[in-house]
């Protein structure tokens, strides 16, 4: 089935109170470091969800879990009890896989999930087409409680699908490295990289080369920011899996941690205790020489979305 007549197949199976989750490369997603995968957020019943698959908990099984992200679940005087129908949609005209399971959601339980929904070898065999597979969401039975006070007038939500598209960074493409010159005179309280493009759009680095928060005065700080996307794609989020690092500049036993993040527009994420100060300005690490730094990070594998 081509990419359009699976498009059009979703749009035609869009059901209320529904989201549809159509992941463009599962290579990327069962053979590398991206072993997690979420929607962007979606409504039912007037509440805001989220889903996510994963590799990584149940060995050669596929999880799915449920998260309420909805504004209106703060604090601890609320609870939502529904039914989450969960299923991996055949491309091929087999039966699709369906679990449906009630949850109660409330303050110290904001995700609720399948831990083995179907095995990998099911997956690759019966529900991967041209390296996609489709998942669906399905909220019912909603009955939310706010305050102690049970409310029932929430009404059906429209079905919603998206796109995602998951892809392992090329090499030579995937890493970008700063140099700082003279960094025991810099007195600002951050310092920006110039902005350089990776998959669809631009990021920068900023350092706080004397610690932010907790790492103030102890910490060399460091962020990753996303810009703005390269092209006008009706792109909704960037979700991206990295390693930050300061380079050893004589033995190349670099400091680095590995991270993933989210990104929205103009949104950063990073460390504010990265390196510690003591050890940065140890001159046998090779991290500072001659009063020069090298800074740097490298993309492993990159998410898109856009909706359907």
């Amino acid at each position: 089935m081509g990419l359009t007549s699976l498009e059009d197949n979703i749009k035609y199976k869009k059901r209320n109170n529904s989201h549809f989750m159509l992941v463009d490369g599962m290579s990327t997603l069962l053979t590398e470091s991206a072993k997690n995968c979420e929607s962007m957020d979606f409504h039912a019943f007037g509440l805001k969800w989220k889903f996510n698959i994963r590799l990584d908990l149940v060995k050669d099984y596929l999880s799915a879990y449920l998260t309420i992200a909805d504004e209106k679940c703060t604090g601890s005087n609320w609870g939502v009890t529904c039914c989450f129908n969960l299923s991996v949609i055949s491309q091929i005209g087999e039966f699709d896989i369906c679990t449906a399971s009630v949850f109660s959601f409330d303050s110290n339980h904001v995700s609720w999930g399948v831990s083995s929904l179907i095995s990998q070898d099911m997956l690759k065999q019966k529900f991967i087409v041209n390296d996609k597979a489709v998942f669906c969401a399905e909220i019912t039975g909603v009955v939310p409680l706010f305050l102690n006070v049970i409310i029932n007038t929430f009404s059906p939500t429209m079905g919603t699908a998206e796109r995602v598209k998951l892809m392992k960074v090329p090499r030579n493409n995937s890493r970008f490295t700063w140099k700082i010159t003279q960094f025991s005179s810099f007195s600002g309280e951050s310092h920006s990289s110039y902005e350089f493009t990776c998959g669809p759009r631009r990021w920068y680095l900023e350092m706080y080369p004397k610690g932010y928060l907790e790492g103030k005065g102890n910490s060399l700080s460091l962020f990753l920011h996303a810009s703005d996307f390269v092209s006008k794609a009706p792109v909704e989020a960037t979700s991206a899996i990295y390693k930050l690092r300061v380079l050893d500049q004589h033995k190349r036993n670099h400091h680095e941690i590995n991270t993933a993040h989210r990104f929205t527009s103009n949104t950063r994420w990073g460390f504010n205790k990265f390196l510690e100060l003591e050890e940065l300005h140890k001159a046998s690490n090779g991290f500072l020489v001659n009063d020069a730094i090298y800074i740097g990070v490298e993309f492993l594998s990159m998410a898109t979305r856009e909706y359907l």
